[in-house]
């Protein structure tokens, strides 16, 4: 059996090492985190440390903290010449350490804590800069996911962009709706059906031809009443902007 460290105690390392541990072929042997509190958090058996000294050995070494400290943790990984990736969207797979082989191993998922992943269904997008390393991110990848796929960092980079559209953004936009409700006595659970049909629809459809509303129909007057009842309203712009976004794109 093939073994993995985690370097990392948070949301997604979480979910990673339990996808891991359901594995025939591979086995997390330990997970570092700098903070003890984060370790004494992670409730999955196993060894744990704070001291990177301590390092196990192991097949494949996987990155799993904010993106914004990936690059210099890279750097202080005390040993060479072994094979640490990354489960970054937005890290370009060079700018980690050449102090060892470099790979990315990045599902495509949103993580919350104690919030349950099919980890089968999400896909796993891969890069390696040796072959033979790639053919272990495989078969990691395919080991816990029925989704693997191989990619260069700049498609990853426009994968992750399109993720936080439709994920990041998407949920704002649900936080926007809930606001209007609230503002008028209402509970965002009236919007739940419509968002679980929008969800469904694009399994077999594509976005493009989902599309309803009044911007798709060029409902101009729907337009101006509703830019009439956001008037003041913070979300106005968000409004006009997604609109006009629309109208441009199925150009009445």
């Amino acid at each position: 059996m093939k073994s993995v460290v985690l370097f990392g105690a948070g949301n997604v390392a979480m979910h990673l090492c339990e996808a891991i541990h359901n594995s025939k072929s591979f086995e997390v042997i330990q997970v570092y985190s700098k903070t003890k509190r984060t370790l004494d958090n992670f409730d999955l058996n196993v060894d744990k440390t704070n001291d990177l000294n301590t390092i196990k050995k192991a097949s494949i070494y996987i990155i799993v903290i904010p993106d914004d400290a990936i690059i210099d943790f890279s750097r202080k990984i005390p040993f060479k010449n072994r094979l640490v990736v990354h489960t970054s969207g937005s890290v370009r797979m060079e700018q980690l350490s050449e102090n060892n082989r470099k790979g990315v191993f990045y599902p495509l998922q949103t993580f919350t804590l104690n919030a349950k992943v099919n980890f089968s269904e999400i896909p796993i997008c891969i890069e390696t800069s040796h072959q033979e390393d790639l053919i272990l991110l495989q078969e990691l990848g395919k080991s816990i996911s029925n989704n693997v796929q191989i990619v260069t960092s700049t498609q990853r980079e426009h994968i992750h962009l399109s993720a936080v559209i439709v994920n990041n953004f998407v949920n704002h936009l649900y936080l926007i709706g809930q606001d209007l409700l609230m503002n008028q006595s209402l509970t965002f659970d009236i919007l739940k059906p419509l968002i679980f049909e929008t969800a469904t629809k694009i399994k077999n459809i594509s976005p493009h031809n989902t599309q309803t509303g009044p911007a798709k129909r060029n409902d101009l007057k729907t337009i101006e009443k509703q830019l009439h009842l956001l008037k003041d309203n913070p979300y106005l712009e968000i409004y006009k902007k997604i609109t006009n976004s629309i109208l441009e794109k199925y150009k009445h």
